[in-house]
């Protein structure tokens, strides 16, 4: 291992830098604000063609490891047999723990995980200074740091989010917990699942809150002034199952037809992209809609400032998967842009009914659509519910807090190079 600088932190993404996952970037670098050293191993390449500003500000260097099986087969399996040569019961080991996972669910994503942990550890990880390795996501990333912890006898530790709880093989995930030196997650509801998923022998399971930049998403002083029709509409959210679009824009009918005046604004992109767009022309909603894709931070914090209302119908997807507490909130709240959505996972966490937003049950578009009619025109409601919204946001999530405690527990649970037991 290079020896020469600070011990680092080895951290394994699925992607890097991604659009959608500015949280993981906010993090990087607030750690590295912290003194943090932080080397990224990536299993993607970027999807997007732009990233946000703050990407720019991070100073980690970055690795990517091969992203298929086929064409760079020979570069994994040369890395791979020249750490079984110079480690062989290790590595039979892990080939092992490989093949028991494998027999669970057939995947061969198992055996991908395996190569890509063996050319991390033999080709990648020396230079890097590496001393803990620590994943975002609990499905591949961490499947590739278990495997990779376990070649180089280095303890790793993961961050879970979401879909990556809900949607991966319980017995899996109860595996990565236990031999993990360490779990984050970023609501108490997924605390909770995964201490009752893993029982007694679980590793200590935290929760630290995402949280936003409150001095990027300021608040709008024009929030004060009550609203008028045409009322603006925004939704921000990945085209997705579990964002329950339809259901948003079935509610956007139901204020259509009664002839309140609205424009709507749809920010992301997404697998369900074509799906949504013919939804939103079938309904008779195209002259009533934009939607503009994926967009940077700045131009976003923009869109904020014009909304009137900030609407996400969330729900639980027919593969289980689920949205936390989506960042679009916290945002939304800080811009003093009132929220409607649903009282899904852990997003009661953050919006208390009736006082910092309004919730109601997923998949019941007459109750979005009055709840939506409502914060629209009352204007005691309103008034009530910016003003403790953002003062719930400062409060709780503002991300330079939470990474600070974030920080002590990569302190304390870490063993660092040089400290005394």
């Amino acid at each position: 291992m290079n020896t020469s600088g600070p011990p680092v932190l080895g951290m394994i993404l699925k992607g890097y830098p991604r659009i959608s996952e500015t949280f993981i970037s906010n993090e990087i670098l607030l750690l590295e604000k912290l003194g943090f050293a932080v080397h990224l191993f990536s299993m993607r390449r970027p999807r997007e063609n732009f990233t946000h500003r703050s990407v720019k500000q991070i100073r980690a260097g970055v690795d990517y490891l091969p992203e298929t099986l086929l064409k760079p087969l020979p570069r994994l399996l040369y890395h791979n047999v020249q750490l079984a040569a110079k480690h062989p019961r290790i590595y039979a080991t892990a080939a092992r723990i490989a093949a028991r996972r494998f027999l669970r669910t057939r995947k061969s994503a198992t055996i991908k995980h395996l190569l890509q942990a063996g050319y991390l550890v033999h080709h990648l990880l020396p230079a890097s200074g590496a001393v803990h390795l620590h994943a975002h996501f609990a499905h591949s990333p961490t499947s590739v740091a278990m495997f990779a912890a376990h070649l180089s006898s280095l303890p790793f530790s993961f961050t879970a989010h979401a879909k990556d709880i809900y949607t991966s093989d319980p017995r899996q995930l109860q595996e990565k917990i236990r031999l993990a030196r360490f779990v984050v997650t970023c609501t108490e509801y997924n605390r909770q699942h995964l201490l009752k998923l893993a029982g007694r022998h679980a590793a200590p399971i935290h929760r630290v809150y995402h949280g936003i930049d409150t001095r990027l998403f300021s608040t709008n002083n024009d929030k004060q002034r009550p609203p008028a029709a045409p009322y603006q509409i925004l939704t921000i959210a990945r085209l997705t199952a579990k964002k329950g679009l339809p259901t948003l824009y079935r509610a956007l009918k139901q204020l259509h037809d009664q002839g309140f005046a609205f424009r709507h604004t749809l920010i992301g992109d997404g697998e369900d992209r074509v799906e949504i767009l013919a939804l939103i022309k079938e309904l008779g909603l195209a002259t009533t809609t934009q939607w503009l894709g994926t967009l940077p931070h700045h131009e976003v914090v923009e869109h904020y400032r014009q909304a009137d209302l900030f609407a996400l119908s969330c729900e639980v997807a027919a593969n289980g998967d689920r949205d936390g507490i989506p960042n679009v909130l916290l945002e939304s709240m800080a811009m003093g842009v009132p929220v409607v959505t649903t009282e899904v996972s852990a997003i009661p966490e953050l919006v208390e009914n009736g006082r910092s937003g309004l919730l109601v049950a997923s998949r019941k578009p007459d109750l979005l659509a009055a709840a939506m009619k409502r914060m629209l025109t009352d204007g005691q409601l309103r008034q009530q519910v910016i003003s403790a919204a953002r003062k719930r946001v400062i409060r709780d999530f503002d991300n330079r807090d939470l990474i600070g405690g974030l920080a002590e527990i990569y302190r304390n649970e870490i063993k660092w190079p040089g400290e005394v037991e």
